[in-house]
């Protein structure tokens, strides 16, 4: 009885059914735990293939980029030059602009500088590369003529350098206290035989130099319009082919003041050469002056030249001209050169650099604030230190 009761309980159709069920209970299960995976395969070979896209997507904008750096760096530059140039342009547009507005104030063209006045009186100014003013006096004849025999051109050749290299040179010379006297009418003389001067509205005087290195460049700037404007003593031995090529270098720059930079001692006591009446103004005692080219040469670009022909009434004189010079740009956004062939010593110091094929643009004797016994000994200097003749003509600038 007891078998056929266990029979009876599981009969065949509830074994098949729970076989169906066990199935169906284990397929469902088996897609569950498999189906993860699989999306995780998906997942990762997804992000496998957006990685690599990336990877080649980057390699062809590196490149690109590479490409367009190099466009973009020399159109850079281009801009560059462009803006220096454009800069020059508008210093220059300032300070006539400057003048004009004074002229305007005052009602008459009387107040505007000489450099002003000239377009106004339809006197086209000469172009020019350089004008170069030899400060002398009236004392100086000698030395005059012994660098007309050395490093300055003469007659038709002063001319040809004027007219084909756009290189002006002139002795500057003011007048005497004494309306036409005897020095006056000596240069005058002098002047006829040679043509080289530059005669200034200044009285001379030692003392003067200043008010006379304000006057050279306010009339040098109405008269030329050039795109430097040197200063040098009739002591000092110049090479005028490593002058412009030196200058020529510069040329782009807006405000260029170029010479040997020195800051020496501001000198107190009233026995002293150089004596500086307002030595206060520099600080304490011992003090020295801001840096500021060397007297015996310098150069300054057209800008600046024009600056000081604008301001010439308001200019502060100081003792020293150089220092004065110094003083007048110390405000102002200009670009100091401090360069050495300016300076160089005389023979042995440049033959020795002129062997060694450095060539020096100015040679003097620093102990003598120029070549000492110049007249003597310029030809000699000359002679050992010259760039050689014929060099201004085949120098490009």
């Amino acid at each position: 009885m007891k078998s056929r009761n266990s029979s009876e309980k599981f009969s065949p159709t509830w074994i098949f059914i729970l076989c169906i069920f066990s199935f169906a209970l284990g397929m469902l299960f088996t897609n569950r735990i498999w189906a993860t995976p699989e999306s995780n395969r998906q997942i990762i070979s997804t992000q496998r293939h957006d990685q690599e896209l990336q990877i080649i997507s980057g390699d062809c904008t590196s490149k690109k980029r590479g490409g367009l750096d190099k466009d973009i760096m020399g159109e850079v530059y281009k801009t560059h030059d462009a803006i220096q140039s454009l800069d020059k342009s508008i210093s220059t547009l300032q300070i006539e602009l400057s003048a004009t507005r004074t002229s305007h104030n005052s009602g008459s063209l009387e107040s505007l500088p000489e450099t002003m006045r000239s377009s106004h009186d339809n006197v086209p100014r000469k172009k020019a590369f350089v004008v170069i003013g030899i400060n002398t006096a009236f004392s100086s004849r000698r030395r005059r003529d012994s660098i007309r025999e050395t490093w300055m051109p003469k007659g038709q050749n002063l001319l040809q350098l004027e007219r084909e290299k756009g290189i002006v040179v002139r002795f500057m010379i003011g007048h005497s206290a004494t309306s036409s006297s005897i020095l006056d009418r000596a240069i005058d003389s002098e002047e006829s035989q040679h043509k080289d001067f530059l005669r200034l509205e200044h009285v001379e005087g030692y003392h003067e130099l200043t008010a006379k290195t304000k006057t050279f460049f306010s009339m040098a700037v109405a008269k030329w319009d050039a795109e430097f404007y040197v200063k040098v003593d009739d002591d000092v031995h110049v090479n005028l082919g490593m002058l412009a090529a030196t200058l020529a270098r510069h040329r782009s720059k807006p405000r260029v003041y170029l010479g040997c930079m020195k800051s020496g001692p501001v000198l107190a006591q009233k026995t002293v050469k150089y004596h500086e009446p307002e030595y206060w103004k520099f600080g304490e005692e011992g003090n020295k002056y801001f840096r500021h080219a060397t007297g015996q040469i310098y150069a300054i670009s057209k800008d600046l030249a024009t600056y000081i022909s604008v301001n010439e009434p308001i200019l502060h004189k100081y003792a020293n001209e150089d220092v004065s010079l110094g003083a007048w740009f110390i405000g102002l956004e200009v670009e100091h050169i401090d360069d050495r062939n300016l300076c160089c010593g005389t023979p042995p110091d440049c033959e020795w650099k002129a062997q060694a094929g450095n060539v020096c643009v100015a040679s003097f004797d620093w102990s003598c604030s120029g070549i000492c016994k110049s007249v003597e000994r310029i030809k000699d200097v000359h002679a050992r230190c010259g760039e050689g003749e014929g060099v201004i003509w085949r120098t490009p600038f």
